[in-house]
């Protein structure tokens, strides 16, 4: 996944810059993602690697299949993309992309993972107490993972809260043996 990354991220700044200095954030975002759901979609990956196909036709099927879900700039981007091989770049370069773009709106995005269902309440409370905290908008993404037994691990950014009942008992396991 870290070379996906890798390999994704000029491109994703690449696009992101472009997309930026034309004031077409929203724009963008919903392209990739449209480009993402044809790159992940059943069957695709056959298509797209097909020996007998050129690079252009690749890319303009690809383009065909997307349809209105995407405009010039993204034709031209699928084009530069199949000439390198990358079409399987796109659901990383989404994903980034997205960073890029709550980065430049001063919102980050927040993931909980807590051992049970969080209420609205909950969650609300959770987002203002992490915008007071790193002084920016908080968008929270939240799953659940009974294995946790209890609590939640937060990610944001390079912050990493882990106040599980699971990390808790790893804790008082390692102060006894000691």
């Amino acid at each position: 996944m870290s070379e996906l990354t890798t390999a994704a991220r000029p491109y994703a700044k690449a696009v992101f810059e472009m997309a930026q200095e034309a004031g077409k954030l929203p724009e963008w975002s919903a392209q990739l993602a449209a480009m993402s759901a044809v790159v992940t979609a059943e069957g695709s990956s056959e298509l797209l690697s097909h020996p007998r196909m050129t690079r252009e036709q690749k890319a303009d099927i690809f383009a065909d299949i997307a349809g209105d879900a995407i405009d010039d700039g993204g034709r031209n981007l699928l084009k530069v993309l199949a000439e390198n091989d990358r079409f399987a770049l796109l659901p990383e370069m989404s994903t980034i992309f997205e960073k890029l773009k709550a980065e430049a709106e001063g919102a980050v995005e927040a993931e909980v993972v807590s051992a049970q269902e969080l209420t609205d309440d909950q969650q609300q409370t959770l987002a203002a107490a992490l915008q007071k905290r790193l002084g920016r908008e908080v968008k929270l993404a939240t799953r659940v993972d009974p294995a946790l037994m209890g609590g939640a691990i937060i990610r944001a950014g390079d912050l990493v809260i882990d106040g599980s009942l699971q990390s808790r008992l790893k804790e008082m396991k390692a102060a006894l043996a000691r």
